[in-house]
């Protein structure tokens, strides 16, 4: 069959461009959802049932679709949930949103476009009849669609060091995926817990521990020793910025911006006045002044711009004052084994200093893997038939200013699109709800508008 839409994806952004297309297209047109995800749409953050996993967003600015910025507050109170707009949900309550709001649109028999969920992983592509593009499935299959969207999100990063060392006896120990929760049964209360990586999923696996029981030491250890900061209470009002007086330069725009903070009586104003433009600022970077972004800011942007709840950053902050939870800044070089516990050598963070941390449980909590090519063996396939092209920074693949994809030749048999972390390459900030889904809605209006007269 030919599809006038295929998406492919089976995580909260090929569920955006899912609702949308249900929404724009005609009765006429067919959909093709391809994924092989049991918990389609909700990913592996919207997944996890512990309540204390919450939101980083408030839920006034969480709504499935732009154009109804109430659905998602409105879905709470009908559930039971007496959240107001700022309040923070939790994220099993946002995974069940996304699959109810996917539900009822889909209950709608009359004047919808046909949609088609396939369970299957996309295996190959190639070019058919020169105005489409066909997919290989998994289960032997084969689909073509004249406008394609890639929904492929990132999958955990990998440990930064090969485990070899480590005996086998000890390897159910190391938690490189700290997604699958039933690990956490297997931790005893006096337990020594390292945590590789410092970010929101470790502030998250700290409080799925205490709620499990857990009362013993948690060594966190990261390249800079730094976690993320917490929202106020009482949001300051955003500071407005425009984007064109500052520099095109990374050094630059932190002076300019450092000065801002001072002058205001929370620097969060600053923070949240780049929210809207933060798009915007990064494409008038030039790529030098991107990669060293990367380098050299990033850690610091994430701690400030990515907050957390702040009920929740008051618990996690007791524990730290508590010393329950210590940090250590550092290089992991090597993970092995000590009498029935696991040992992770270190270079202290500017010094030549070799430390140790011992523990019964190692945690990978380094975050998510950069949008590459390299963890998708259809992308890479797609790259070697010229189909896109990688971003120079690995940050996804190279996409336009409406997200559809630049390949070599400028040309492609069918309309093809890129969604969420894919794009980061041109719009950086791109993985987070509010963004997801103001594209998601572009891009499908992007190709209703293209769509001939006679197929609308």
């Amino acid at each position: 069959m030919i599809y006038d839409v295929i998406v492919v994806g089976s995580g909260f952004s090929a569920i955006a461009v899912t609702c949308n297309l249900i929404e724009q297209l005609p009765a006429s047109a067919k959909v093709a959802v391809i994924g092989d995800d049991p918990g389609f749409g909700r990913g592996t953050a919207y997944r996890t049932e512990l309540f204390l996993h919450r939101l980083n967003v408030p839920a006034g600015r969480m709504s499935l679709l732009p154009h109804h910025p109430e659905d998602f507050v409105d879905w709470l109170k009908s559930h039971g949930r007496q959240l107001q707009a700022g309040d923070f949900a939790s994220r099993s309550d946002y995974g069940l949103y996304v699959r109810d709001t996917l539900a009822r649109l889909l209950r709608k028999r009359d004047g919808r476009c046909r949609v088609d969920f396939i369970k299957a992983k996309a295996a190959g592509c190639v070019e058919r009849y020169k105005t489409t593009l066909a997919f290989q499935l998994g289960n032997g299959d084969e689909i073509a669609g004249k406008n394609v969207v890639l929904c492929l999100g990132v999958g955990n990063a990998n440990l930064p060091v090969d485990p070899a060392g480590v005996p086998s006896s000890l390897r159910s120990r190391i938690i490189e995926n700290p997604w699958r929760l039933s690990w956490l049964r297997r931790v005893a209360p006096s337990d020594a817990v390292c945590i590789l990586g410092s970010g929101l999923t470790m502030i998250d696996q700290v409080l799925a521990l205490r709620a499990h029981g857990h009362r013993g030491r948690i060594e966190v250890l990261s390249r800079r020793g730094l976690a993320p900061l917490g929202h106020a209470r009482t949001p300051p009002a955003p500071l407005p910025i425009d984007v064109q007086t500052l520099p095109a330069t990374i050094s630059g725009q932190l002076k300019i911006l450092r000065g801002k903070s001072r002058e205001v009586a929370d620097w969060r104003s600053v923070m949240d006045g780049l929210r809207p433009v933060t798009q915007a600022l990064w494409q008038r970077l030039p790529g030098e002044e991107r990669a060293r972004f990367l380098r050299h800011a990033l850690p610091w942007w994430n701690i400030h711009r990515h907050r957390v709840a702040p009920d929740v950053f008051a618990g996690f902050e007791k524990l730290v004052s508590e010393g329950t939870v210590r940090f250590h800044a550092g290089f992991l070089r090597t993970l092995g084994a000590w009498e029935d516990g696991l040992v992770a050598g270190y270079r202290v963070r500017a010094k030549r200093e070799i430390a140790e941390i011992r523990a019964d449980w190692l945690v990978n909590c380094t975050g998510m893997e950069r949008a590459g090519i390299n963890h998708s063996p259809l992308l890479k396939e797609m790259s070697r038939f010229q189909l896109i092209v990688p971003d120079p920074l690995g940050l996804g693949i190279q996409v336009d200013a409406v997200s559809e994809v630049l390949t070599p030749s400028g040309i492609t048999p069918a309309r093809l699109f890129a969604v969420g972390a894919l794009t980061a390459g041109q719009f950086w900030e791109i993985t987070a709800v509010p963004d997801i889904r103001v594209q998601a809605k572009a891009v499908v209006e992007e190709i209703v508008r293209a769509r001939p007269n006679s197929e609308a």
